[in-house]
């Protein structure tokens, strides 16, 4: 069991206002951060990418759904895969009710995965969640953007979180969970319409 240190009331008085000040400092260096982000430049898309929906194939612009804006997060969940990677699904069980806020402010979330579309349903039914989930199974999309790699590629160094990364080295056991796979990363790609041709990744 943790030991905790004792006090006053006073004591602890002054050590949580000090808290509360470094508290505030952080959420304003948030703030910052955060206008930061959205001031980034935009980027044209000029490939045709094309996903597996609930609904049928649907393109990058059809996504959108008549929101100007479109947020993906990817999800990681490898065709390979026997379930959702679970700090991805940890992630995922807040999108319903997060998915309906963003769509009354005119802006449109969905997971992608690599996966086949029935085995993210079959995920998607276990789980209960309702949010839209695309496949990008055997499309270039994920790799694109950095959200996937191939043993291959990591083997001789890979761009990953907007740095170029050193060639990896796979053990055997390693290169067993990743081959065939490939490595993934979450992360969101937030596209703004306009012909849905730009994105801030």
């Amino acid at each position: 069991m943790t030991k905790r240190k004792k006090g006053t009331r006073k004591e602890w008085l002054a050590v949580r206002l000090d808290l509360l000040k470094a508290e505030k400092e952080l959420t304003r260096r948030s703030d910052e951060l955060a206008k930061r982000r959205q001031e980034l430049p935009w980027v044209k898309i000029d490939k045709n990418y094309q996903f597996e929906t609930d609904k049928g194939t649907a393109s990058l612009a059809d996504l959108f759904r008549g929101r100007s804006q479109l947020l993906i997060y990817h999800f990681m969940f490898g065709p390979d895969y026997k379930a959702g990677c679970p700090s991805c699904s940890a992630i995922a069980d807040g999108f319903d009710g997060i998915a309906v806020h963003l769509a009354n402010h005119d802006v449109m979330l969905w997971a992608v995965s690599r996966a086949p579309l029935p085995k993210l349903q079959e995920y998607k039914r276990r789980m209960g969640w309702t949010f839209p989930w695309a496949s990008s199974f055997g499309s270039d999309f994920n790799f694109d953007f950095n959200a996937s790699f191939t043993e291959e590629q990591q083997r001789k160094g890979i761009e990953y979180n907007y740095r170029r990364e050193e060639p990896v080295t796979l053990d055997s056991r390693r290169a067993d969970r990743i081959r065939g796979r490939g490595r993934n990363r979450r992360g969101h790609l937030h596209a703004r319409a306009a012909g849905s041709e730009h994105v801030r990744a």
